[in-house]
């Protein structure tokens, strides 16, 4: 199976809509696909959600820190959101053909770039940190400034090699790479809550205060949209139940008297949130997921490129010498994908009806 991965770098510049354009600019040149790309002026945040190979999201990220480092200088940047870098987050996670020690190697490769060509310091985290399992919190307490004054937590958390005070880039901070499952950023607005109320709020929902697992919840005031927000990740959202996340949230705001007016999805949304949002608002009856029109369709299209796939391959055997090295390099690509759908299926290219 062509190995497929999602990277989702956040940088820490949300007021400059050229920059994004930029940045967007820098991932595709690299052969990724950006399937999203956002900005917030409160947070003074942009995030971009790539999809690509290893060697394509790899690229994306040098591209991406080079450019962050050249545009973006935390000593003149503010915003509600913590951050440590420019390019202050990178973490890489495994869709499909890749395992998440395949993502692993790759962000720790690229955190190796990262520091020998940009000379831009570089915190593991996650699946990539060592042991496994160091979280963001703990990086990004006090922030920047934190780092900047040497105010490090542990030894540990103070990168070994760079420029600057206590190994700091002046300008760019650290980069924080990571490798992890699929993660659901989202943030959801309130209304008639002040923020003490709002932040007792996210203190009784997150992980770290005996609330869910996987979730870490902060209440902010986005003062220049006049809005009241809770900012939440879900880590690892196929093993978690988000849309229960939601109604637990709801209650507790409702409890108090306040009401939720708007929810945002940073980057995709995924199915699992969907699904069991609309099963419960609507009342479905039989909401299963492969009753959801875009799958089948998608699945009915697949099996049918598959089978055309298959048939180049056939065809083109003993031929690929003769190919222009562009071809010879699909047609590598086409091999991974019909080899990795046999495996998937334990069928063979004939036992699915029509060509092979």
């Amino acid at each position: 199976m062509l190995p497929v991965l999602e990277a989702v770098p956040n940088f820490s510049a949300g007021r400059d809509p050229a920059l994004l354009k930029e940045l967007v600019r820098a991932a595709e040149g690299a052969g990724t696909e950006v399937l999203d790309a956002s900005a917030d002026a409160d947070h003074n945040r942009s995030v971009l959600t790539l999809v690509g190979t290893p060697g394509e999201i790899e690229e994306a990220a040098v591209r991406l820190a080079s450019l962050a480092v050249e545009a973006i200088d935390l000593r003149a940047q503010e915003g509600v959101h913590p951050r440590v870098g420019a390019l202050d987050v990178f973490p890489v996670v495994p869709l499909s053909g890749v395992t998440e020690a395949d993502a692993t190697a790759l962000a720790r490769r690229i955190g190796r770039r990262f520091v020998e060509e940009l000379s831009l310091p570089v915190f593991f985290y996650a699946l990539a940190s060592d042991p496994p399992g160091r979280g963001l919190g703990e990086l990004r307490k006090g922030g920047f400034e934190a780092l900047t004054r040497g105010e490090a937590r542990r030894p540990d958390l103070v990168p070994r090699e760079g420029p600057g005070r206590g190994g700091i880039h002046p300008s760019a901070g650290v980069s924080c790479v990571g490798a992890r499952p699929l993660l659901l950023a989202w943030n959801v607005d309130v209304e008639g809550i002040d923020i003490a109320g709002l932040r007792e709020v996210a203190r009784g929902l997150r992980e770290t205060d005996g609330g869910h697992e996987g979730l870490r919840a902060l209440g902010l005031e986005l003062e220049r949209q006049g809005r009241m927000q809770l900012s939440m990740n879900l880590e690892d959202v196929r093993r978690r139940a988000p849309f229960e996340v939601f109604r637990a949230l709801e209650r507790t705001i409702e409890d108090r008297g306040g009401r939720i007016v708007r929810t945002e999805v940073i980057g995709m949304v995924p199915d699992e949130l969907v699904l069991a949002a609309a099963a419960d608002r609507l009342l479905l009856d039989d909401p299963r997921s492969d009753r959801l029109l875009a799958g089948r369709i998608l699945s009915h299209a697949g099996e049918r490129a598959l089978r055309a796939a298959m048939e180049v391959v056939r065809a083109a055997e003993g031929e690929e010498e003769a190919l222009p090295a562009r071809l010879r390099e699909a047609l590598r690509e086409l091999k991974l994908v019909c080899a990795g759908a046999r495996n998937d299926t334990g069928e063979s290219p004939s036992s699915r009806g029509g060509s092979p």
